[in-house]
C-alpha cells in the first residue's frame, strides 16, 4: 500500500494540536521534527478536502508550510534494524526483533519483524493495549484482533493462553507481515485475514475483542464490536488521544458497554470496556 508523506513546518505550540487534528482525518503515523512533524496516510484513504480544511483552519495562527510527497515501500526490517531497540511492557513482556538477543527473565517474549506494518510496541497505543491485555484472563478464550498491523496483540493474546485467535487488517503489507510474525512466534495455525470488519464479517461471539485503529473508525464500527461480544466479554480500544476518550466512552455506553479502565501514555489513550 502506497503512503503519502506530508512534511509540515509550523509554530511549535501548534504541533500537537495539528497532529491530533490530522489523526482525526485518517493520518496514522507521525514523526516530530525540528521544524514541525512529518505525517503519513495511506493513499487510498486520503481525502484532500479534509486535509486542506485542517490546514486552512490553523494556517494564519500556526504559520504552516507543507511539502507533499510519496513514500516508496522500503524493507522496514532493514530500516528498523538501524534504529529499533527492544522494549519492555510492565516488566512482563519483552518485545524484540529477530536480530536482538533473547532474554529469559521475562514471562513473555514476542518477536516482531516490522515491515510497513504498524505495531511494534514502541508506539504508546500498542504499549497501552498490551498493558491492558496483561490484566485480563485470556485462558481458553476466543480473541479477535481488528486492524492487527504486525499482529503483536494477537500474538500477546495467544501467549496469554487464548484458545482461538483471529486477526485481520485492511493492508496487504500487514497481512504478509502479520503472518511472518505469527510464524516467528509459533502460531503457524493462525493466518491474518484482509479487509474491514464488515468485509471479513467474523462469525460467532468472542470473549475479548481488540481494536487499535483510530477514533473515527472506532466510532463507526462500535456497534459491530458490541454485537461480537459475549456476555461479560471485554473490548479493548486504542488509537486515539486522551481528549477523545469521552467521545469513545459515550459511543460505547450507547451499546451497553461499561468502562472498566483508561490508561494514558504520551497523550494517547487506551480503554477497556466490558459487556454486561
Amino acid at each position: 500500500m502506497q503512503y503519502l508523506e506530508f512534511k509540515v513546518s509550523c509554530s511549535e505550540v501548534f504541533r500537537e494540536i495539528l497532529i491530533a487534528e490530522l489523526a482525526e482525518v485518517g493520518f496514522d503515523s507521525f514523526l516530530e521534527t525540528d521544524e514541525g512533524f512529518d505525517a503519513y496516510i495511506q493513499e487510498n484513504t486520503f481525502v484532500r478536502a479534509d486535509f486542506e480544511e485542517v490546514i486552512q483552519r490553523y494556517q494564519n495562527q500556526a504559520n504552516i508550510k507543507v511539502k507533499e510527497g510519496k513514500m516508496e515501500k522500503v524493507n522496514w526490517n532493514e530500516e528498523w534494524e538501524k534504529h529499533y531497540d527492544p522494549i519492555m511492557v510492565d516488566n512482563q513482556v519483552y518485545v524484540r526483533a529477530s536480530f536482538h538477543e533473547a532474554k529469559s527473565d521475562f514471562p513473555y517474549e514476542i518477536l516482531i519483524n516490522p515491515k510497513m506494518s504498524f505495531g511494534t510496541g514502541h508506539h504508546a497505543t500498542t504499549y497501552l493495549m498490551i498493558s491492558h491485555q496483561l490484566e485480563i484472563d485470556h485462558t481458553n478464550k476466543r480473541v479477535l484482533d481488528i486492524g492487527a498491523g504486525t499482529g503483536i496483540l494477537a500474538i500477546m493474546a495467544k501467549k496469554l493462553g487464548a484458545f482461538s485467535v483471529e486477526a485481520f487488517d485492511i493492508d496487504e503489507w500487514c497481512v504478509d507481515n502479520g503472518n511472518e510474525n505469527f510464524d516467528l512466534n509459533g502460531m503457524t495455525a493462525v493466518r491474518m485475514g484482509k479487509g474491514t470488519i464488515r468485509e471479513v464479517n467474523p462469525q460467532g461471539s468472542f470473549d475479548i475483542v481488540l481494536a487499535n485503529i483510530n477514533k473515527n473508525v472506532l466510532l463507526d464500527e462500535m456497534e459491530v464490536y458490541s454485537s461480537l461480544l459475549k456476555s461479560n466479554a471485554y473490548l479493548l480500544l486504542s488509537g486515539f488521544y486522551e481528549h477523545d476518550a469521552a467521545d469513545i466512552e459515550q459511543r460505547a455506553n450507547g451499546f451497553g458497554l461499561k468502562l472498566i479502565q483508561t490508561k494514558v501514555k504520551e497523550n494517547w489513550a487506551a480503554m477497556s470496556f466490558q459487556k454486561p
